[in-house]
């Protein structure tokens, strides 16, 4: 049996209350009474109390003077200030020494039971009905995995999962996070197989865009921003390079009190990698498209550094916005904050950027967090697990030149922003051997290179690059892409390389973290 909630009832005229007390001892709560401030502050020195129910007239030191050395002894405990008087100067004067509710005598048994709920059972209800709602829809998704899930359906799981997941970071007590972690795994394993058996279709320029066919990157600026553009105010197109959707929900909830949201869905093309991804999104076209159309941006890997494949970003968000006859009332701008003092100049010039029509920003700080905390241990040792990798990007974010950027473009009139990401990330843990040249690409999830084999069971093979709209440079190249939650690794010192990025951060991938993410419509409440 859990022990008793302890509480303390402090009124000089406890016994006119004692219907009350019994009714709280029927419940099996420990209640000590006290009929002064002075002896409430001697029992509170003694025992702890879980809360404090506080008369405010009181022979002696007065409710208020009580309250705030209650507080210097426990800061934790709640108390509930119980008076007759009604004047808004003490209810405020009460909320300044941290009172933690407010009842006005005299008091019937449903507010004193309620208060009780709120501040003594509020944990225990919660981690119930969280526990139920796991577990009832643990049960549902098993069901679902039985069947073909369309698009919507695998959207509304990978939400369901989202969910569970950041409302066990609040309540991790309950120790549901293995059998999380276990339905994620399965899920990824068959969301793979249907990507496996659906992907390619989804490419065909006559399939018809409904809720089993998803938009995918090359069409987010025609989808979102084109359309805002006619309205000639100030737009804002932000991507976030590598945010999940559980990094986005743990952003949404600080922009909330600034912004109406609109949050709508898309899927990342493969690979899930930012000069795949993020340079389809700018072009609005597929990478093998871009290469036809715009030889001098040519996305081929080889010999080159990830980061200056996604130089020309504005070269070809201006194409695109030209083969839409979209006219610009001025320049593009194009910023992409890639450092803390650069971010903060930024955000300190913000209103001359919200002179212009549209304006482009990109964010690499969370793909920065994720790879460093493969390459720094404190990192890892700050983020261990997805609880603390999400609380991790929260601290970010609450400190970051793009939540001040936004919180300012929220007092704009009629700015509007689009704000999405090129691809999410995902806990890598299980290492799969794969074989290629030395001119294969180095990412840890995708290899692109002649004749590169890997194990069916953990890649998604791909012999006909062409034919999934990737660049495919050279004769013989195939592609091999990572699913669930594997990340390749060479023969070649073998166990050293499985265990440096075992736990790592990676994307390029196949998972529902990688492929289904965000898009957000922020409107200003202002």
């Amino acid at each position: 049996m859990p022990e008793a909630k302890r509480i303390l009832w402090v009124d000089d005229e406890i016994e006119l209350l004692r219907p009350h007390i019994i009714l709280l001892q029927n419940r099996g709560y420990d209640v000590t009474t006290a009929t002064n401030g002075e002896d409430a502050i001697e029992l509170a020195q003694q025992q702890r109390f879980d809360l404090v129910f506080l008369d405010e007239t009181m022979v002696g030191i007065s409710g208020l003077e009580t309250l705030s050395v209650l507080k210097d002894i426990d800061q934790s405990v709640p108390v509930v200030m119980v008076t007759k008087n009604e004047q808004e100067s003490l209810m405020e004067d009460a909320i300044g020494r941290q009172i933690n509710d407010y009842l006005t005598k005299p008091v019937n048994p449903t507010q004193i039971l309620a208060a009780c709920k709120k501040f003594l059972e509020t944990q225990r209800i919660t981690e119930q009905r969280i526990t139920q709602g796991f577990q009832q829809d643990y049960s549902t998704i098993v069901r679902r995995l039985m069947d073909r899930m369309s698009w919507s359906e695998w959207l509304d799981v990978y939400l369901k999962l989202v969910q569970h997941s950041m409302g066990l970071d609040e309540h991790p007590d309950v120790g549901l996070e293995q059998s999380l972690r276990d339905q994620f795994r399965e899920c990824n394993a068959a969301f793979s197989k249907y990507i496996e058996h659906e992907y390619q279709g989804w490419l065909s320029d006559r399939v018809k865009r409904d809720e089993d066919v998803p938009l995918l990157s090359p069409h987010i600026v025609d989808t979102y921003v084109v359309p805002r553009l006619a309205n000639g105010r100030p737009t804002f197109f932000v991507v976030v390079d590598c945010m999940r959707m559980d990094q986005w929900l743990v952003f949404e909830e600080m922009l909330r009190p600034h912004f109406a949201i609109q949050r709508e869905y898309y899927c990342s093309i493969l690979p899930t990698a930012t000069p795949y991804a993020r340079n389809a999104i700018f072009a609005g076209l597929f990478p093998t498209e871009i290469n036809k159309r715009y030889p001098q941006f040519t996305i081929d890997e080889r010999g080159k550094d990830e980061h200056t494949l996604n130089r020309n970003e504005k070269e070809l968000l201006n194409l695109l916005l030209q083969r839409r006859r979209v006219t610009l009332k001025n320049e593009l701008q194009y910023i992409k904050i890639i450092d803390t003092d650069f971010g903060k100049r930024v955000e300190a010039d913000i209103m001359r950027y919200a002179k212009n029509h549209l304006t482009a920003i990109v964010v690499n700080a969370v793909d920065m967090i994720a790879h460093s905390r493969s390459d720094y241990p404190i990192l890892k040792e700050i983020a261990p697990d997805e609880s603390a990798y999400r609380s991790l990007t929260r601290s970010w974010f609450r400190h970051s030149s793009l939540y001040g950027i936004l919180k300012t473009l929220s007092t704009v009139p009629g700015a509007q922003i689009v704000l999405t990401t090129d691809h999410g990330s995902v806990r890598c843990m299980h290492g799969s051997k794969v074989m290629g040249d030395r001119d294969t690409t180095t990412n840890l999830r995708y290899k692109i290179g002649r004749n590169v084999k890997a194990e069916p069971r953990d890649a998604m093979i791909i012999r006909d690059p062409e034919a999934f709209r990737i660049p495919a440079p050279g004769i013989a190249t195939s592609v091999v892409i990572a699913k669930d939650d594997n990340y390749f690794v060479y023969p070649t010192d073998y166990n050293h390389y499985l265990n440096k990025y075992r736990d790592s951060f990676q994307h390029g991938g196949i998972s529902l973290e990688e492929m289904i993410l965000p898009v957000v419509i922020l409107e200003s409440r202002s």
